[in-house]
């Protein structure tokens, strides 16, 4: 067999690397997309007192630190049976909206932007920002920089910093509002929103007015049919910060709906020897392997996940957008809603819940009771177990502690939104490259960034998603002969 090895793979957020095993005549035998990360939390969080959880997990990312922080946070509530105030809800809230919006630009216009905007096909040298701003131009990179600052100086203004937020408490918040600091981040909510509106518009001028791209998007080299899952709110609608978990099947029909404190229920997880992530899928439909369709339990979260489940988003504009996404790629035929299933996609679905996150700042920020000293429910019972959920850019964020009596950390259970989509991202670059390698053709720089495409499609973030303790690593490493025999097995910690 012939080895092509992307390692490692580019713009993400961690490390990885992709193994493409070629037979004889040329075509794809085997792909692995392997993470040789590890993380540690779940064990050194053990002994900690609970209340320290959402500013120690929040280390567990310097991406996304405040997602880490509110699932925690969420999870610590639960821990002590006590409910934050609606104010200090709303302002954990608002911080985590403004995060969403300052995340999904980074992503949008950094890491996966540049295989749009500058081409999947230009040289290396080429495909990242400084090509997106030579080829959309410098106005546009100060608008990016824009949006990004706005995010983190409203992240800053409520969680204490613009990196690793320190404001949540069992019970709620450490710091409220001024009516001065409100009117500055409404102000800069709707700047946000007009930045997504940008934002919108440059897709349907630049992706959608790209025939070669549109055909991309759609063909079956970036398409999977799985199952979906997201949070939604009692309407059914998109949330970002609260609600309950929605699972829907490839064909629309949904399989039902549960509060994050019952994943046990639903989600269960599948170790592979040839990567340190798990895959998690389906309790309820179980586990086929990595491939497509109802009688797989591989299912699929973040954008596309989340609006495939919900019914709809909940702010006007974002709305708007999603009923274009929708029939564009999934028109609607008179039975379950249509869902989308090329993952490529997943691109502008982010821009979508760019848009809602904006509203939904400007919604909080206009909300009267945004600057109420109504802060913290103090907790009077003993700690025992709690569960808290949010949804992270990349999925849906589940933290899971128990304690003793005195509140120190007995077991934490972290199942991150990256975790989630493992078995989907091994699928869709399996697929690409068997789409996109035939035998006798060259396997060149754009070819193989074309399959590194398919994951990034997931914004995947692999710091969060691993597990395995440094020392402590699984290790199996086969050793074949020429014929593709195996000549010998070296395991470590197996």
């Amino acid at each position: 067999m012939t080895r092509v090895a992307i390692d490692p793979i580019t713009r993400l957020e961690g490390h990885g690397k992709i193994e493409i095993f070629l037979d004889e005549q040329g075509d794809v035998a085997h792909t692995y997309f392997q993470v040789p990360e590890l993380r540690g939390f779940e064990r050194f969080c053990v002994g900690r007192p609970v209340e320290e959880m959402p500013t120690l997990t929040s280390r567990i990312c310097g991406v996304c630190p405040e997602a880490h922080h509110m699932a925690a946070a969420k999870a610590v509530d639960a821990v002590y049976h006590v409910r934050p105030p609606r104010p200090a809800a709303m302002l954990r809230e608002l911080l985590y909206s403004a995060f969403v919006v300052a995340d999904h630009t980074t992503h949008f216009y950094v890491l996966s932007g540049p295989d749009f905007l500058v081409g999947p096909d230009a040289p290396a040298t080429e495909r990242n920002i400084l090509g997106v701003l030579h080829r959309v131009g410098m106005d546009v990179g100060g608008r990016v920089i824009e949006a990004r600052r706005m995010g983190h100086a409203i992240i800053e203004m409520l969680g204490g910093r613009k990196v690793h937020p320190c404001t949540s408490v069992p019970g709620g918040v450490t710091k409220g509002l001024t009516e001065d600091e409100r009117a500055d981040i409404e102000r800069m909510g709707r700047a946000m929103v007009d930045f997504a509106a940008f934002s919108l518009g440059l897709w349907d001028q630049l992706i959608l007015g790209n025939e070669e791209y549109v055909a991309m998007i759609r063909g079956d080299a970036y398409t999977h049919e799985t199952y979906y899952m997201g949070t939604v709110d009692p309407a059914g609608r998109l949330n970002l910060y609260d609600g309950q978990i929605r699972v829907v099947a490839p064909d629309g029909e949904r399989l039902g709906q549960y509060e994050p404190s019952h994943y046990p229920e639903w989600i269960a997880e599948r170790v592979e020897p040839w990567t340190y992530l798990k895959f998690p899928y389906l309790r309820q439909v179980g586990w086929r392997g990595l491939v497509d369709g109802k009688d797989s339990g591989v299912y699929c979260v973040g954008p596309i996940g989340r609006l495939n489940a919900a019914d709809g988003m909940a702010t006007p504009r974002a709305q708007e957008a999603y009923a274009r996404l929708y029939e564009t790629l999934a028109p609607a035929d008179g039975g379950p809603k249509r869902l989308i299933h090329q993952r490529l996609a997943m691109h502008w679905a982010r821009l979508v819940e760019l848009m809602y996150a904006a509203e939904r700042v400007v919604e909080l920020a206009t909300d009267a009771e945004i600057t109420s000293d109504q802060l913290r429910t103090v907790p009077t019972e003993t700690p025992t177990e709690g569960v808290g959920s949010v949804e992270a850019p990349r999925g849906t964020l589940t933290h899971h502690y128990w304690t003793d009596a005195r509140g120190l950390v007995t077991k934490v259970n972290l199942i991150v939104g990256t975790t989630n989509n493992y078995a989907p991202i091994a699928m869709s670059v399996e697929r690409a490259a068997r789409s996109l390698i035939h035998a006798g053709a060259p396997v060149g720089p754009g070819l193989l960034n074309r399959i590194e495409m398919a994951f990034r499609a997931y914004d995947p973030c692999f710091g969060c998603a691993t597990h395995s303790l440094a020392g402590q690593m699984p290790l199996e490493v086969t050793l074949h002969d020429p014929t593709g025999a195996t000549v010998d097995v070296l395991r470590q910690h197996c």
